[in-house]
């Protein structure tokens, strides 16, 4: 088999664990808050008893530690708001507003970048709003928080991409994984105070969801993590991020599937996601920019938004 052949069939299966966070996500019963703790907690442990990412720490700058620390909670608050979309609503709705992702993307990098704003990337802002409008008509009424909840989880994965995109040839991806995650695990034991909950904030998981955490940090975070950086060995930026933006899709067939999903929302719903993901595909395609395989823009902290541009 070629090595394009065989790095095109890794990234797929990368993006089909992926979709599987948000099922994940719904079939773990804590709330928003724990889960995300204990699932940064656990990959941070793991990347910890990897000599590869203490060499990358002793080597970095405290500069740069500090800004992938700050960059670090933005990506907890990303999570935390992900799993909260999908706790108020469900996997297929959370999934969707994510996919909103790279049109945040497209207003928010020139503002990081400080460059010019392209008009091209307006087209792909204006495109999307009937689909998010067709979305939020086509769920009922008590899911509607989680659509809000699930729009501003996208604008923190377009802000955190975009300023680790400024940084991404300064260290090791592993190295700025685990800074990035243990910051934001970090970050949200100091924010739990002030968040509402009821009893511990920080609950210890019971078989089940422990087990699900389990598939969820090291299934769904580590292992496609690993194999879509050998893809990009292989695969141009471009290619890549065409096979990640399926990533809502596969996420909302899970659902239909696994969850039964489709009987909470209706033809509104489904014909808002389409229009969503033909102005995200169209976004890469306006602007597409050849690069050498092997050079990701941004790095892995949470699912595919963050491997490519």
């Amino acid at each position: 088999m070629q090595a394009t052949h065989r790095a095109r069939l890794q990234i797929h299966f990368c993006v089909l664990l992926w979709g599987f966070t948000a099922i994940l996500g719904k079939l773990i019963t804590l709330p928003a808050l724990p889960l995300v703790w204990w699932r940064m907690l656990l990959v941070t442990a793991a990347l910890l008893l990897m000599p590869r990412v203490w060499r990358g720490l002793r080597a970095m700058p405290p500069r740069l530690r500090w800004a992938y620390a700050g960059i670090g909670a933005l990506v907890s608050l990303h999570w935390l708001t992900f799993y909260a979309a999908i706790k108020l609503a469900n996997a297929s709705v959370g999934a969707t507003c994510i996919a909103l992702g790279p049109v945040f993307l497209a207003f928010v990098e020139p503002w990081v970048a400080k460059r010019r704003f392209d008009p091209r990337e307006l087209l792909i802002g204006v495109a999307v709003v009937p689909g998010v409008a067709m979305v939020v008509g086509g769920v009922p009424h008590g899911m509607r928080l989680g659509i809000a909840v699930g729009v501003l989880s996208a604008l923190f994965v377009a802000l955190f991409g975009s300023l680790n995109k400024r940084l991404v040839e300064h260290s090791d991806p592993l190295t700025v994984t685990c800074i990035e995650l243990g910051t934001g695990t970090a970050f949200l034991t100091l924010l739990a105070p002030l968040l509402p909950h009821t009893g511990a904030a920080f609950v210890l998981p019971g078989a089940h969801d422990a087990l699900l955490l389990l598939g969820l940090s090291f299934g769904c975070t580590l292992l496609p993590f690993a194999l879509a950086l050998v893809a990009l060995r292989h695969m141009s930026a471009f290619g890549m991020q065409m096979v990640t933006n399926l990533e809502p899709v596969y996420a909302i067939v899970l659902a239909m599937l696994l969850l039964g999903e489709q009987r909470q929302l209706d033809g509104w719903f489904y014909a808002g996601v389409a229009v969503i993901l033909v102005a995200v595909f169209a976004h890469p395609l306006l602007g597409r920019r050849q690069q050498p395989a092997g050079q990701p823009e941004l790095l892995g902290t949470t699912e595919s938004h963050n491997i490519v541009e």
